[in-house]
């Protein structure tokens, strides 16, 4: 009952699905979900190296690697999958969407909690990169490519390497399900672009005492040319 529910939340969530039925026949992502529940149970009860295997088989079959000591909460949207990686003490909440490249990975080599934890509702954009035993908070979403390596509050949208919170609850975004990409600006992008504003006021103010003052593209054209003279 419980898959038949996970595979109904994709095919309501994805626009591409044609229904329930090529959700279950056709997508790798809810394949990965049926692997873990198996993997799972052996690892419930134990049975961690025949858990380990069909965890494996799953992997090769599907692209999707999940550690049978995982917890997962119902509704989980796998989008494609390839190349996901959930680490062992990872727990992930309900209704969450993750893409391909997504890792919940660990830090470290001791044992215990090592591995993310998410919240209802979590988007994690393809490639993203959360690490270590932080918690990513309900109805956040992690933006492409993002490595995040600090919990995230509830609501907040974080990109950039490393993550930084960009958005909170109560600003506009396009849609709940949806991280809206093109307009969430790269905060290392926004810091350069100060920096770069920074020098040109400096040069202009070097240029106000100095009369004799040359940009540093300037002097080094200057040194090409007479280089090129000798």
């Amino acid at each position: 009952m419980g898959l038949w529910k996970d595979a109904k939340q994709i095919a309501k969530r994805d626009p591409a699905a044609r229904g329930v039925l090529s959700v279950i026949l056709l997508y790798p992502g809810f394949h990965a979900l049926i692997f873990h529940k198996v993997s799972h149970f052996f690892y419930r009860i134990k049975l961690y190296g025949l858990a380990r295997w069909n965890s494996q088989f799953g992997r090769t079959c599907t692209g999707i690697e999940i550690h049978p000591g995982a917890k997962i909460g119902h509704g989980l949207f796998i989008d494609h999958g390839m190349g996901i990686v959930v680490g062992e003490t990872a727990e992930i909440g309900e209704n969450c969407t993750i893409y391909h490249g997504v890792t919940l990975g660990g830090t470290g080599h001791g044992k215990g909690k090592r591995h993310p934890t998410l919240g209802n509702d979590v988007l994690v954009g393809a490639g993203a990169k959360i690490l270590g035993p932080i918690t990513v908070g309900d109805n956040a979403r992690i933006g492409a490519n993002a490595v995040v390596l600090h919990d995230v509050p509830a609501g907040a949208t974080v990109v950039g390497v490393p993550g930084k919170v960009v958005r909170m609850e109560g600003k506009p975004i396009n849609h709940a399900d949806e991280l809206d990409h093109p307009t969430v600006e790269d905060p290392l992008e926004i810091e350069m672009r100060r920096l770069m504003q920074r020098v040109a006021s400096l040069e202009e103010a070097m240029k106000t005492q100095d009369p004799d003052f040359h940009e540093p593209e300037a002097v080094a054209e200057d040194v090409i040319i007479q280089e090129e003279e000798k």
